[in-house]
């Protein structure tokens, strides 16, 4: 018995041919925007539903930006209404009792809220990379534990998060806590080799979808082709919002809605853009 299960196991398709051979459903939303749509049996050996946004970085019709909502929570397709977008995702870690983002975003040259270090002034992971838009054009840089490295940036668009994924082709190391290894919904975003941003949501925390532990969200970018890739806000605040699609426009299935719907968002206190 021990043997056929051995053999079984070796005849089944590594991870890296099934997801080559995902069928996605594709839509062009507008030219240079695409949407890709795939849910997936068995992938890390668990069922799997993701969404993927593609565009060119620095897009010539398209402008990149970042939404705040201040000390306020708004659901992510709020802030897509309200900024007339035609996508947005959900970003970075927020205070969910008191609003508030909890790492540096600054827009247009100003800075609406800074990195909140705790008692030993020590840099999380998530507070130790950040995306960068300049001149529409997304980066994805790294400060690590360096004092306020985020506040030295001269970026008029910026917002820290994390932990960083990939950085120039390569795995960044993640730290072994439950965070990173267990598996939740995640949000990310990254900037491919041949110059195009991909941002994904990977649902979880449901029999329909399982979700991603850091490692395999890692590897899921790498699939697709990042060079540089960072992890964003993820659980119950991971949201893709696309203007006029479905009912609210929202796309993947956040895991606040527990009986797999579209319409429970959680209000978050910030987000990306595309205008």
């Amino acid at each position: 018995m021990l043997q056929l299960l051995l053999l079984l196991s070796l005849a089944q398709p590594p991870d890296s041919l099934r997801f080559v051979n995902i069928n996605w459903k594709e839509t062009i939303l507008k030219p240079g925007l695409v949407w890709r749509e795939t849910r997936v049996d068995t992938l890390f050996n668990a069922r799997q539903n993701l969404n993927v946004l593609v565009f060119n970085n620095k897009p010539r019709r398209l402008r990149m930006a970042f939404g705040s909502g201040g000390d306020s929570l708004k659901k992510t397709s709020w802030f897509g209404q309200q900024h007339g977008a035609v996508a947005a995702i959900n970003g970075t870690f927020f205070d969910v009792k008191n609003g508030g983002s909890v790492d540096l975003i600054r827009i247009n040259g100003q800075t609406l809220d800074t990195t909140r270090l705790d008692k030993s002034r020590a840099r999380a992971e998530h507070r130790q990379a950040a995306i960068v838009i300049r001149r529409n054009r997304m980066k994805i840089v790294f400060g690590g534990t360096a004092p306020r490295w985020d506040q030295k940036l001269r970026a008029r668009n910026l917002m820290v998060t994390g932990p960083l994924l990939l950085l120039d082709g390569n795995p960044h190391t993640l730290l072994k806590n439950p965070f990173n290894d267990n598996r939740h919904p995640r949000t990310c975003a990254c900037v491919t080799a041949d110059k195009r941003v991909i941002w994904l949501t990977a649902d979880g925390r449901h029999a329909n979808a399982a979700g991603l532990s850091l490692p395999e969200l890692r590897q899921v970018m790498q699939w697709l082709g990042c060079r540089d890739a960072i992890n964003l806000d993820g659980g119950g605040s991971t949201t893709m919002w696309l203007a006029g699609q479905g009912e609210n426009g929202v796309v993947n299935y956040p895991s606040d809605g527990k009986n797999w719907l579209r319409t429970v968002e959680r209000p978050v206190s910030n987000v990306l853009l595309v205008k």
